[in-house]
């Protein structure tokens, strides 16, 4: 059963410059080799991101600041921020970003790198279609850590697949059910634009996104971009 990634018009009404860069990335291994290969990635990119941290307060910097005011638009949980934030974050207090998993640690290097929030899931657990959409604030969702249901709030922008949220607040916090794993063989990966300053940058990360995967995971990678245009694809 072909399985679709759609972009709903109540996210455009928010969102209308936004582009969402997908890599589906087929057939991949993903079990953890040469760990070293990874720490020495994320660290390169640690160095790299360095470089979007002239401003001495750290909300003013340009990455951050975008997603600040993106993240105003929409409901979202206190102290919520994006995965760019977070990583950007540690980055600044001078901590490294630990491995977790190949795939994550590529995605993770190549968001560092690129100053843009890259996320992915296992597309073997999706449930049905998967949306980028409003959730409606009754859609099941586990993280992390807990082992409780945390459903979004209403009008909180998530992705999302029939059974329930794969991503609370955009690209703040993954669900278990659909998170990467070292079992992972078919990985849908997304790195969002809102800054359309810097279409380029988005183009440069998705080409190194899917080059750095093949070249360490074996497989194939589809990339493509979404924008109010182009609202979907299919994913398997």
């Amino acid at each position: 059963m072909m399985k679709k990634f759609t972009i709903e018009d109540n996210f455009w009404s928010l969102f209308p410059d936004a582009k969402i860069g997908i890599v589906i990335c087929k057939n991949i291994d993903n079990t953890l080799r040469e760990q070293e290969t990874y720490e020495a990635m994320l660290g390169d990119a640690e160095k790299e991101a360095l470089k979007y941290l002239q401003e001495p307060e750290f909300s003013n910097n340009e990455v951050i600041k975008v997603w600040r005011e993106a993240f105003q638009k929409f409901k979202t949980k206190k102290g919520a921020r994006s995965s760019i934030e977070a990583l950007m974050k540690r980055v600044s207090k001078g901590n490294h970003i630990g491995t977790i998993n190949p795939l994550v640690d590529i995605y993770n290097a190549t968001s560092l790198r690129y100053g843009l929030p890259c996320g992915g899931e296992d597309i073997d657990t999706f449930r049905g279609d998967i949306r980028l959409t409003k959730a409606l604030g009754d859609e099941s969702f586990i993280t992390l850590g807990t082992d409780e249901s945390a459903p979004p709030y209403e009008g909180e922008i998530v992705y999302k697949d029939d059974e329930g949220a794969i991503c609370r607040c955009w690209n703040w916090r993954e669900s278990v059910r659909t998170m990467l794993t070292e079992s992972t063989k078919n990985a849908f990966l997304c790195i969002e634009l809102v800054d359309t300053q810097r279409e380029e940058a988005l183009r440069n990360a998705l080409e190194y996104l899917a080059k750095t995967v093949e070249a360490h995971l074996g497989g194939v990678c589809e990339v493509s971009i979404l924008d109010i245009h182009n609202k979907s694809i299919p994913v398997m």
